[in-house]
């Protein structure tokens, strides 16, 4: 072990991240497809049984439409630290309306066989992934259902070598975050264990959207960019095109846009048309 390579010492010597695995290359080629193309990839966002089950199927397919490259599938949480109020409201909701584990799991499933193509990547945090146990049975129906990946919001590569083998074991790519808070050397060590893409938050702060990024955002995506061996899609607080082509102009591999497009839902969370003119808006501009 290193100053950066924090791995416990009772490691497992193959705890080395999850980019050699069918979900990883599934994600892998939906960038590819995206560069070959001259775009950067775009990846919404929809948030699992919000408003309810039915509406988030047809925001999820309607996201497809209009021109995503991968989906983010938020998985309704009580506590969601790393979102702001836009998701956390959507949430709430999709709690009342008796979103469960089970049923968000059921909603991948069906975006899965109703898109087969289309990499998914579900959202959500350690208690809901991992609990009490080692996240195994999770990771294995998230596989099973047809995703590609999965992001732990709250789950660091200190911490996640152990999970790294489940889900590496179940053929998922675990996706891990950095910030512009991690120092550069960190940077590296994190985004060589991250699987498929490494997750580039804009800002610090939670999940919003924003009326305009932060003007350090272009030098971080450089020099995340610049130590990644794999693809970096950029996320919070993106909302409009400009944020996009302002994004690829320094050098996002991905643009991930999530409240914005819950918001564009409108107050009940049914304006589905209104979210795929957003999502066909945000991919033109992703023309490098």
């Amino acid at each position: 072990m290193t100053a950066l390579d924090p791995r416990p010492s009772d490691a497992p010597a193959n705890a080395d991240g999850t980019n050699d695995t069918p979900g990883a290359r599934r994600i892998a080629a939906a960038f590819d497809r995206a560069d070959r193309d001259g775009r950067a990839a775009l990846i919404p966002y929809v948030v699992a049984g919000y408003p309810d089950a039915e509406t988030s199927l047809r925001a999820a397919l309607a996201a497809a439409d209009a021109g995503a490259d991968l989906l983010e599938v938020g998985l309704p949480y009580s506590d969601p630290l790393a979102d702001g109020a836009t998701n956390q409201r959507a949430f709430g909701t999709a709690l009342a309306a008796g979103a469960t584990t089970e049923r968000s799991l059921e909603l991948v499933r069906r975006i899965a066989s109703e898109r087969p193509d289309l990499p998914l990547v579900p959202m959500g945090y350690a208690n809901q992934v991992i609990g009490g146990g080692d996240g195994g049975p999770f990771a294995r129906d998230l596989a099973h259902a047809g995703a590609a990946g999965l992001i732990v919001a709250d789950l660091t590569p200190d911490e996640g070598w152990s999970f790294e083998a489940v889900a590496g074991g179940a053929g998922l790519a675990l996706v891990y975050l950095v910030a512009p808070t991690t120092p550069p050397a960190r940077r590296a060590w994190v985004a060589g264990r991250s699987g498929g893409f490494l997750y580039c938050v804009s800002l610090v702060g939670v999940t919003g959207a924003r009326a305009s990024l932060p003007p350090t955002v272009g030098r971080l995506v450089r020099d995340v960019r610049a130590v990644s061996p794999v693809p970096v899609g950029v996320g919070f607080g993106v909302s409009r095109p400009a944020h996009v082509r302002a994004l690829v102009r320094a050098g996002a591999d991905g643009i991930i846009v999530a409240s914005a497009l819950v918001d564009a839902l409108g107050a009940d969370g049914r304006d589905v048309e209104a979210l795929g003119r957003l999502v066909t808006g945000l991919r033109e501009a992703t023309r490098r």
